[in-house]
């Protein structure tokens, strides 16, 4: 035989051997997990475990199912691996509070580095405690204060944009409303977030930051088996894609004009000083390198300008995609109720301003209400998962019965093992909220008795609910994200009436990173709420 040849049979067969070791060992490791003697649904495929009937089903909708035969603790299988789900407040507050204990799997930390380099929502441990830190200044109270004009201001070109739509004539317009509002959040973010002009709602042609963020985020979360596979086999992340080239180039473009925002945020700041009177920049990206050239941070804390450019597409995602997609269903929901419609519209009415505070928009109860019981009925962020790092124990609030019989009032979990994180059905739990739990009713919050006790055990940061999550990695910018939902409802429900033009049999929400509204009988279309709007004219 030939040498060469000779050589490749061997290297060939020894990968091949290692390869089914490692597989042997994956799947002994499996079968050996104390999860495997928790309740649950049997393995409805070899291959895929239960992840199909999970995919083919509307968020929430079959863990739910699980709950109600299985129990409010149970495993499923996720392709070959066995999967923690809880319900139960105890542990999973246990989870989120440990976060060196329990990270973001390695997946799914390596897909969105792909997205958005090395961002707080990328980073685990120290790092992320140092970028928390230098961050945090600039999504407070006060700052967000100061960027609620510019919510404002968007959401009344917003309005005039759908007004236009509609004519002169004041009768019913069709709008794909999630696609306007996602036009929105885009010009918001870019103001707010780092001081740039998307005007995505006065274009028809994306600039070049957008277009950009839109070839990395498209063909980063678009699922292939070669992905899959890279991320499940690190060493394979070398060999480049076939589309490589065209993502680089997107990223060298953003990361140009990311050097330059950083600049010019650095420049300006250079030449008023740190606490200089002439400070008047507000976006978020000035505010964090003035943070970060605080005299506060020590040097070794400090962020690099890596770090600092890297959180630009971070700002637009969590600033853009989530509160665009919370409106939509905020305005779906309306279309269901128009009891609640006519109720919030009335309350915004009364204000004598078409462009409120931050403080006047937190002074108004229905509106607050819409928008809790939007984000508790229809979390963005459906679910997120979690590894843990070390061998443990997570405590329960209640007690479950194993296949075998015993009561544990705890669950035994190895380093390496998974689990998911339910922020939609705890959200809408009927052990913890009550038999109407999955209904859309503001009133609840209205109520001094209203929200149940046991609620207040849910770990989340805000709301007695799990939509911003809690702990170390709560969200960092949910201020940000409320008082531009409550902007942009103030002033579409004063200006419109809204109806749904399809059935609402027709629609059904899917999830990439956010859970969207889909037509049934357009999924070729992709995401979508067609709505018919109206100009209010009062009687």
């Amino acid at each position: 035989m030939n040498p060469i040849l000779q050589v490749l049979v061997s290297v060939i067969g020894t990968l091949s051997a290692y390869g089914l070791f490692l597989v042997a060992q994956y799947v002994y490791w499996q079968l050996t997990s104390p999860l495997q003697t928790l309740p649950g649904p049997p393995n409805s495929s070899f291959m895929y475990g239960n992840s199909r009937e999970i995919q083919d089903a509307e968020n929430s909708v079959v863990h739910e199912k699980w709950v109600e035969e299985y129990g409010s603790t149970i495993t499923y299988k996720w392709f070959f691996e066995n999967r923690l789900y809880t319900l139960d407040a105890k542990a999973l507050n246990h989870v989120l509070m440990n976060s060196y204990d329990y990270q973001k799997p390695e997946i799914i930390r390596w897909n969105l580095k792909n997205i958005l380099g090395s961002g707080i929502l990328v980073q685990e441990g120290d790092e992320h405690k140092l970028q928390r830190k230098v961050m945090n200044p600039a999504f407070g109270a006060s700052q967000i204060r100061e960027l609620t004009e510019i919510f404002v201001d968007e959401s009344l070109h917003l309005r005039d944009v759908w007004m236009a739509q509609v004519g002169t004539d004041d009768k019913s317009a069709r709008v794909d409303v999630l696609s306007w509002l996602s036009r929105m959040t885009l010009d918001v973010i870019g103001r707010s977030g780092f001081n740039y002009r998307f005007n995505a709602l006065g274009s028809t042609e994306p600039d070049e930051l957008n277009k950009a963020f839109s070839i990395i985020f498209g063909t980063s979360t678009r699922l292939t088996l070669w992905t899959m596979l890279q991320s499940f086999i690190p060493i394979l992340r070398v060999f480049p894609t076939s589309n490589e080239s065209t993502k680089k180039d997107a990223r060298q473009t953003m990361d140009r004009i990311g050097q330059q925002l950083l600049q010019e945020s650095k420049k300006h700041l250079m030449a008023t000083g740190e606490k200089g009177n002439n400070w008047r920049a507000k976006d978020l990206l000035s505010l964090l390198v003035r943070s970060n050239m605080s005299k506060d941070i020590a040097p070794n804390q400090r962020m690099s300008d890596e770090d600092v450019i890297a959180q630009v597409p971070s700002f637009i995602v969590a600033g853009h995609e989530t509160t665009s997609t919370a409106t939509t269903w905020a305005l779906y929901a309306l279309t269901q109720h128009k009891e609640i419609q006519r109720k919030l519209r009335e309350e915004l009415l009364q204000v004598p301003t078409e462009s409120p505070t931050m403080d006047i928009l937190n002074s108004l109860p229905y509106l607050d209400a819409v928008v809790r019981e939007t984000l508790r009925v229809h979390a963005p962020v459906p679910s997120t998962g979690r590894v843990a790092m070390k061998n443990d124990i997570l405590p329960l609030a209640t007690p479950f019965t194993d296949k075998n019989g015993v009561v544990h009032d705890g669950i035994p979990v190895r380093k390496g093992e998974s689990i998911f994180i339910p922020i939609l059905a705890m959200n809408r739990a009927k052990s913890l909220w009550g038999e109407d739990a999955r209904e859309f009713n503001p009133e609840r919050w209205m109520k001094p008795d209203g929200i149940p006790n046991s609620v207040s055990s849910i770990p989340g940061v805000w709301g007695n609910m799990m939509s911003f999550l809690g702990g170390p990695h709560a969200c960092i910018g949910y201020r940000f994200s409320l008082v531009e939902m409550k902007a942009l409802l103030f002033v579409l429900v004063r200006a419109f009436e809204f109806d749904l033009a399809v059935p609402k049999e027709d629609i059904i929400s899917k999830t990439s990173i956010v859970q969207r509204p889909h037509l049934k009988s357009e999924p070729e279309k992709g995401s979508q709420l067609p709505l018919y709007i109206k100009p209010y004219i009062p009687s």
